[in-house]
């Protein structure tokens, strides 16, 4: 009778696996000849950039023309309320600036992927600030916030890919970009820079190479620095005809994340904020997808036909890895252009103080007073009217406090489509 019994509970189970709807199985987004795949299914990347949670951009704060880069508007922070209260701020502001919500109404709104813009200093040490000279000191701040990000983007399977948006030493002339010290040593001019920036990387890899919802590694954003006139800092490469450091330092870094991780794609930027190629190619990876970058300039054929020639000739994906900072007629045309010939795209970014985005973070009264200080055109507002001025700032940037520009996301995601 007990054989008889088993006999029955191994038909009902065979039988309700055969009646099962198959689950098809999450695998690694890679490249295959001209596209980006998930197993052998096309994916179209539709993505947005978080910048300005991890690395400030001032004109994100309305700081343009008041701060240079991060590490300015924290040295002006600083000087108003002390360092306890400007490191409660920038907690404040980390813990508010992405949470589990907006990643949620990501999902809902149709995007399928997120570039984390990271800085490096929230993953370990700059190099002059080192213990011993040569180690790298690994920081828990960073990794935590790029876990809980990755926990969020599992949850509603979305595409996270990492973006080392501000390198140590900083990649190029243009400051507020990588939160560049241009009285320092950048990353071009540092060994000692590279070896970190080569460190961080395999660290990474190391510690996400089996996340099946990592999208891949953008290794160096926007590098905008010429090698053949590195005197000239009004010249950020977009002429330059080598590259060869940029070349030899993107291969360091892929060699590197392969030492430790198979599984990702690897995402390369051009230098002359990421359009220039001359010299990069061919590619030194059988995974591996060229990003470019389109800001102001026509949505036509003309305006992407050198990087459809490189995808051509090298028979790899292309990716628009940053774009936006326009109006919604252009954004339609933009998306409209990029999906007509299969090429996934990312806009920037999520949230600033401005309209012209899906997130608008409203500018309190008080906060609005410390730029008229800072311009110089108001008194100097005691140290607590200044802390209470950036926390409530900082509370705005809460996914509930925000304003929705649905327009922008309707341009984006038309209606029917």
């Amino acid at each position: 009778m007990k054989i008889v019994t088993i006999l029955k509970q191994l038909v009902i189970f065979f039988c309700i696996i055969s009646f099962c709807p198959k689950v098809k199985a999450q695998g690694f987004l890679r490249a295959d000849g001209k596209k980006i795949v998930n197993d052998n299914e096309a994916v179209l990347l539709k993505g947005i950039g978080i910048g300005g949670w991890m690395l400030q951009e001032p004109y994100m704060l309305k700081l343009s023309g008041i701060a240079v880069n991060q590490q300015d508007i924290k040295a002006k922070i600083e000087k108003l309320i002390g360092k306890e209260k400007t490191n409660l701020f920038y907690d404040a502001w980390l813990k508010n600036g992405m949470q589990k919500s907006d990643v949620d109404s990501l999902k809902a709104w149709g995007f399928n992927s997120i570039r984390l813009p990271m800085h490096y200093d929230l993953f370990t040490l700059p190099v002059d600030k080192e213990p011993q000279k040569g180690k790298n000191t690994w920081l828990k701040k960073g990794f935590e916030l790029t876990d809980s990000l990755l926990k969020w983007c599992k949850e509603n399977e979305i595409y996270l890919i990492l973006d080392l948006h501000a390198a140590p030493g900083g990649q190029g002339h243009d400051l507020p970009i990588a939160d560049r010290d241009s009285t320092k040593s950048s990353l071009w001019q540092s060994e000692a820079n590279r070896e970190k920036t080569i460190a961080l990387w395999k660290k990474l890899a190391a510690r996400y190479r089996n996340e099946k919802w990592i999208g891949g590694y953008d290794l160096l954003n926007e590098p905008n620095w010429s090698f053949e006139h590195p005197g000239d800092k009004k010249n950020h490469g977009t002429n330059d005809t080598g590259n060869a450091p940029l070349r030899n330092l993107l291969i360091d870094i892929t060699t590197a994340i392969r030492s430790a991780d198979t599984n990702h794609i690897i995402f390369i930027e051009g230098n002359g904020w990421a359009n220039n190629y001359a010299g990069i190619m061919p590619p030194w990876d059988k995974n591996l997808v060229v990003s470019f970058h389109k800001y102001w300039n026509k949505n036509d054929e003309a305006s992407i036909q050198k990087f459809m020639d490189t995808r051509d000739k090298y028979n790899v994906p292309l990716w628009l890895g940053e774009s936006g900072e326009n109006n919604n007629e252009w954004y339609r045309e933009a998306i409209q252009l990029m999906e007509s010939y299969d090429i996934g795209w990312c806009w920037w970014p999520l949230k600033k103080i401005g309209v012209n985005n899906p997130f608008e973070v409203k500018m309190p009264a008080s906060y609005s007073a410390l730029i008229e200080f800072w311009k110089g055109k108001a008194p100097k507002p005691s140290a607590e009217q200044a802390y209470k001025a950036l926390m409530q700032l900082a509370e705005n940037y809460k996914t509930k406090n925000l304003v929705v520009h649905y327009d922008v996301l309707e341009a984006m995601f038309p209606k029917g489509k």
